[in-house]
């Protein structure tokens, strides 16, 4: 089984989201992930979905979606080279004499301290998912209390659309 990266552009209309996620459900496939947001078109949202499967799985979910009125255009990004991000907020137990130690973690990954608390602090990191995975392992040891991932999104590189 394969991760596909799924890049869908939709019309921005109330219950797209829950159309599409529900076609996953229905015909078994799962979503991994899902980010959605407005496109460069005004009145358009795009919507980022990572999922597993073979090729055929892949062809029967572009199909699939195609169905959907609000569908406008379905693209496998992670067939073509693309830039692939996510975001994710970790919150880690910090009482002031391991700060040292989380902070040289958060440098090594170029990641941010985005606030700081009397015993916790919160971690920004942005990367690809594996980079977030190895940041999480790495903060493990200090506790971490809370953990928000976004999903990924992206996008082909260069000049295709």
């Amino acid at each position: 089984m394969k991760k596909h990266t799924v890049a869908v552009l939709v019309n921005d209309q109330p219950g797209v989201l829950q159309r599409v996620s529900g076609l996953f459900g229905r015909r078994g496939f799962n979503i991994e992930s899902i980010t959605v947001g407005s496109s460069e078109e005004p009145g358009l949202s795009r919507m980022v979905i990572v999922t597993s499967g073979d090729d055929n799985t892949l062809e029967q979910i572009t199909k699939q979606l195609y169905k959907l009125i609000d569908v406008i255009k379905v693209v496998d990004v992670s067939g073509s080279p693309m830039v692939a991000r996510e975001l994710a907020l970790i919150k880690v137990g910090a009482e002031p004499a391991a700060r040292p130690e989380v902070l040289g973690v958060v440098e090594t990954f170029r990641a941010a301290i985005v606030d700081i608390g009397p015993s916790t602090m919160i971690v920004q990191v942005v990367g690809d998912t594996e980079k977030i995975d190895a940041m999480v392992e790495l903060l493990k040891p200090y506790g971490i209390r809370e953990l928000s991932r976004t999903g990924v999104t992206a996008m082909i590189r260069g000049n295709a659309k």
